[in-house]
């Protein structure tokens, strides 16, 4: 829970980037011995998809999505209301008072609805006088509230830390954990302090899982932040007590690639696993991730051990988790933004002697076998996880194998580019290995060395290169293709085919009078009337100026209309942006001033957004609480128009009839400026892309 309700607001808004946070060994604290929690809990919370926007109908709803969609079976049964549940003030007597708007049977009647359902219910606190919104905080008032929450049914409580009064957090901790205690009902604690005073060396002792972060957000910024600041606390964790790097941010709008990172990490970290999306409008691939048996096994394991970072260079990461029927869960996870082989031995993750390995893939479903390497071409921002175990009966399976697929990031329209497969053999010898490379309907490819390979012995490898020609005519201005390496082999028991994909963008050329710019991450492509920009950036909005546009130099003048269509918008965080932008310069964010903004974003509607002070940052929004309006759709119509200084948005689903989105005065703003098209993911280091057609000025 963030700390302030006016920073809750801003952030919708404002996220700057997440630095990288070393965090030193804390000594492990003796174990609260309530019983509870014996593995990670599992469940759901409600305050990273809505916020205050909490009810009881949406908590029911879910709880009865939980069951429906298998996830009770596997594992999730708590689910867990964040702040704004209550009302302002406490009753005469000084109790909680749930809100009767939100919750009209109070808490008691959600909890009884969850519970017989066969779940759990948590609630929200602030050990401070008051919670991070602004309600009523429970720090003087812990044992009576912890009766209430006893007295209601409540099985789980998230503590947070606003508002504490600076007294240590130990002591305001221990006193909600002694008052739960004294109710006589299991109530799970969970410490929400930041990380903050060093929690990691005392929590262990006060509650059965401590955040040791401050909040994550729906960003691949966030998430390695919160993971570099987590795993380097290991030794903490066991049986009822939990190193807590925050709810999952599976299905809110990272790639799917990080989000099988996400849950691929913190099932290593044994950490606990609160999803933190919309479970009832949540898609099929988002509810495989969350339902994923094999990893959750890892994650629930009965020895309670977090896994261990043995190597960590160059971005590249390997984790080991021992488990309890001797195996080890290996993780290998790429940081960075192209893909890498990742390895590592049996012997380094702490395995025993022996012949062979099995090496079970828990996201691909299969399980091969090693002499001792355990190595994967590992996507950029992907996790690959294993679970490696000495061989009862060497010769099962087939070979273990690596196989690199060396994409161009990029390629030209009609014009060819060399592709290298490599194929390392892991296991046991293998004979007759064949290396192809598919290519989509309408491509060329063809060898440029050997492809066939009589026999590959372990620990060896085989390379093949190939041409590779893309067709001249794209279909769209950016148009993404997967490049499928490819190597069937022979074994002793029989023969087996591996494919590792690979991902080349290519965008048709930007022709004049339009420029580009971007001050991140971003690829931009033009056919005819149809732009389109794949980019990254935070935010746009404060300090964080973050964004990818293209633009027409000195084209915005007093009394121009500029109108655009945007035809489509990744969903990459609800505040995503796409749309019109008009500043002095535009190459030169964060200090140019006469910045103006029409956008759209996929969960908050239409926005202008504009610098109100000449100081080259946005500063203000047209719509209140710092929301947007309307619904955003695609297609969507944007028109700005200038007065002077003044700029007027609207937008229109038919290109017929027009809504005012805001007015916006921008003081500095020259006779000509640059106008132009953009994009901002709001996701760090997360691209998304936007497209547009019919770009005109008047």
């Amino acid at each position: 829970m963030r700390k302030t309700w006016a920073t809750l607001l801003a952030a919708a808004l404002t996220m700057a980037p997440v630095a990288v946070v070393t965090v030193t060994a804390a000594t492990p604290a003796a174990a609260l011995d309530n019983g509870l929690a014996l593995t990670p809990p599992m469940g759901w919370n409600d305050w990273n998809a809505f916020g205050c926007n909490v009810s009881a109908k949406l908590v029911e709803a879910t709880a009865d999505k939980i069951v429906s969609s298998g996830l009770k079976a596997d594992g999730y049964e708590y689910v867990n209301i964040d702040d704004c549940w209550m009302s302002p003030n406490r009753d005469a007597a000084g109790n909680l008072v749930p809100d009767p708007t939100k919750f009209p049977d109070g808490i008691k009647g959600v909890a009884d609805y969850v519970h017989k359902l066969g779940l759990k219910l948590g609630i929200y606190e602030s050990a401070g006088t008051y919670t991070c919104a602004g309600y009523p905080g429970s720090l003087g008032h812990e044992q009576q509230d912890a009766d209430s929450f006893a007295s209601w049914g409540v099985d789980y409580l998230k503590y947070d830390n606003c508002n504490n009064q600076g007294i240590p957090a130990q002591t305001r901790y221990t006193a909600m954990r002694d008052a739960l205690a004294a109710t006589g009902r299991p109530i799970v604690f969970s410490l929400c302090d930041w990380g903050d005073e060093n929690v990691a060396s005392w929590g262990g002792s006060v509650g059965n899982l401590w955040r040791t972060t401050g909040d994550i957000n729906a960003s691949y910024g966030s998430m390695l932040s919160n993971f570099h600041t987590n795993v380097a606390l290991a030794a903490g964790a066991h049986p009822g007590a939990w190193n807590d790097p925050d709810m999952l941010e599976v299905g809110n709008g990272m790639t799917p690639t990080e989000d099988q990172s996400e849950f691929s990490l913190w099932a290593e970290m044994a950490a606990p696993l609160i999803s933190g999306t919309d479970l009832t409008t949540a898609s099929p691939a988002t509810l495989a991730i969350y339902g994923n048996k094999e990893v959750i096994a890892v994650d629930q394991d009965s020895l309670g051990k977090q896994g261990v970072e043995i190597s960590s260079a160059n971005g590249l990461d390997v984790l080991a988790k021992p488990l309890s029927d001797g195996s080890v869960a290996v993780a290998l996870f790429n940081e960075n933004d192209t893909p890498a082989t990742i390895s590592t031995t049996a012997a380094a993750a702490g395995l025993p002697s022996a012949k062979d390995y099995t090496v079970r893939d828990l996201w691909a479903h299969t399980t091969t076998e090693t002499r001792g390497t355990v190595s994967a071409f590992v996507p950029a921002h992907g996790t690959v996880l294993y679970r490696v175990a000495a061989a009862s009966r060497p010769g099962q399976y087939a070979p273990s194998s690596t196989l690199a697929n060396a994409v161009p990031q990029q390629a030209v329209a009609g014009q060819p580019s060399t592709v290298t497969t490599t194929f390392t053999n892991n296991g046991t010898a293998v004979t007759n290995v064949r290396l192809g490379l598919k290519a989509p309907t309408g491509w060329n490819v063809k060898p440029l060395t050997k492809t066939a390979f009589g026999r590959v012995a372990t620990g060896h490898e085989a390379i093949a290169a190939f041409r590779v020609t893309p067709p001249a005519t794209l279909p769209a201005p950016i148009a993404d293709y997967t490049l499928d390496a490819t190597a069937a082999m022979g074994w002793s028991g029989g023969t087996e085919e591996v494919t590792t994909p690979g991902t080349v963008t290519i965008p048709s050329p930007v022709q004049a009078p339009w420029k580009t710019f971007t001050d991140n991450t971003a690829t931009f492509g033009q056919q005819g009337g149809n732009l389109a920009v794949q980019g990254a950036g935070a935010d746009l909005y404060g300090s964080t100026d973050e964004y990818s546009t293209v633009y027409q130099q000195g084209a915005e003048h007093d009394g121009s209309t500029t109108v655009v269509e945007v035809t489509g918008q990744s969903d990459t965080s609800v505040w995503a942006k796409a749309g019109i932008m008009v500043r002095d310069d535009i190459t030169q964010p964060g200090v140019s001033p006469g910045y103006v903004i029409l956008a759209e974003a996929p969960g908050e509607g239409y926005v202008v957004q504009w610098d109100s002070t000449g100081s080259g940052q946005l500063d203000s929004n047209s719509a209140p609480s710092n929301s947007g309006s309307g619904t955003a759709a695609y297609p969507t119509w944007l028109k700005l128009v200038r007065s002077g200084d003044t700029y007027t948005g609207y937008y229109s689903t038919d290109d017929s009839t027009w809504t005012l989105v805001g007015t916006a005065t921008a003081p500095g703003a020259t006779a000509t400026q640059d106008v132009g098209v953009f994009t901002c993911s709001h996701s760090a280091g997360t691209i998304g892309e936007a497209d547009f057609s019919g770009f005109s000025q008047s």
